[in-house]
This record gives C-alpha cells, sequence and structure tokens, in this order.
C-alpha cells in the first residue's frame, strides 16, 4: 500500500481506524470521530490559546508531584465504550484531541497518548466548532466514561460544567459559571480557578 502524505487520497466517507490514523503522514490535523474524519479548526486564535496557557498552568502547578497528570493539545485520546477493556488499534475508531485533559490512570499513558477514557477534559470552545465540542463529543466523552468535562465559552467568559452521573451514566449539569466566579472540578474540589484571571485577555 503507497504511503498517505495527503489528504486527498483518502475516501471521507470511509471508515478508518486508529491502526490507519497511524500511517498517514500528512501536515493537516484530523480527529476520527466513529470511524470518521473530522477537520480540526484552523490554528486557534489569541483569546484560545491565552485561556488555555492560564489553565495549562494552573493545572500543571497543582500537580505537580501528584499521582494525577495534565496535558494540553495536541494529545491523542484513544475512546470506546468503558465496558470494553483496552482495545488494539485496529478495533479503535475514535481519536480526539481535547484541549486539555486530566489523566489519574499511569496505565492508560503510552508513548502514543491516552488509551481510553481521561478523568476531565476541558474543551475551549472556537468560532466553527461548538457543535462538535457540545454535542458530538459531549456524547462521545459520555459514552467512553469521561467523569467530568467543562465546555469553556471564551466570548461570553462562562464554563459550564459537567458530571457524570454513575448510576444513568449520564452527564449532569453542575454549575454555569461566570467570569467572574471561582471554578472548582467535583473531582479535585481544593482546586480553585479565578476564571476572572482565565478570562483577563
Amino acid at each position: 500500500m503507497s504511503p498517505i502524505n495527503k489528504l486527498s487520497q483518502l475516501d471521507l466517507n470511509e471508515t478508518y481506524s486508529y491502526a490507519d490514523y497511524l500511517t498517514w503522514q500528512f501536515d493537516e490535523t484530523v480527529e476520527l470521530i466513529k470511524g470518521k474524519i473530522q477537520m480540526m479548526s484552523p490554528a486557534p486564535n489569541v483569546l484560545h490559546q491565552s485561556i488555555s496557557w492560564y489553565f495549562t498552568g494552573t493545572l500543571f502547578n497543582y500537580f505537580v508531584n501528584k499521582s494525577c497528570r495534565a496535558f494540553a493539545a495536541p494529545l491523542d485520546v484513544r475512546l470506546y465504550n468503558k465496558r470494553k477493556s483496552i482495545l488494539t488499534n485496529k478495533e479503535i475508531f475514535t481519536v480526539v484531541q481535547p484541549d486539555l485533559c486530566v489523566i489519574c490512570n499511569p496505565e492508560q499513558l503510552d508513548v502514543q497518548g491516552c488509551n481510553g477514557a481521561p478523568d476531565w477534559i476541558i474543551e475551549i470552545l472556537s468560532k466553527g466548532n461548538s457543535k462538535r465540542e457540545t454535542q458530538e463529543k459531549f456524547t462521545l466523552y459520555q459514552e467512553s466514561g469521561v467523569k467530568e468535562y467543562w465546555i469553556v465559552y471564551p466570548y461570553e467568559q462562562s464554563v459550564h460544567q459537567f458530571v457524570l452521573n454513575e448510576q444513568t451514566e449520564k452527564y449532569e449539569l453542575i454549575t454555569m459559571y461566570s467570569g467572574e466566579d471561582k471554578a472548582s472540578p467535583a473531582l479535585f474540589s481544593d482546586l480553585l480557578i479565578d476564571l476572572a484571571e482565565v478570562f483577563a485577555e
């Protein structure tokens, strides 16, 4: 099989696995959502990056010398139904790159990224990707067992905090933080994030 070095060589209607994804050598950044190629948004703007940078610094400082680890994009996160054991690359059909994620199980980390659901994911909306983060990824993260999911709205200066209900296996909207609040994840209640500083840009 000839190497795939251009996105145009792929059929966007075809279903691909993570094993296929690893062989691609083109410059474009893509995600796989249930086997279908999804183009990433253009390079994030300054506001998005400023918010991401603040979260990254805050999470780094909090998790240093702790067992959980925080990562900023790009990091391949392979997702599948949480009832399944770790799958091979050929059996995985979803790989995403969350803006930020926290992983507490070291066995999920390998040289390729994260194999399985992170404990906490933060997505920062950009113009053009809001449907993906609020609908498609919301469902994916819920199905795969991401325990806490934050959606950050830069222009509205707000954060929606969703926590997975273990009984119903559905997300519950716990808090809608405004830009003046101090936000705290349910998983790490002693971590306070000053949203006034997050949105200071």
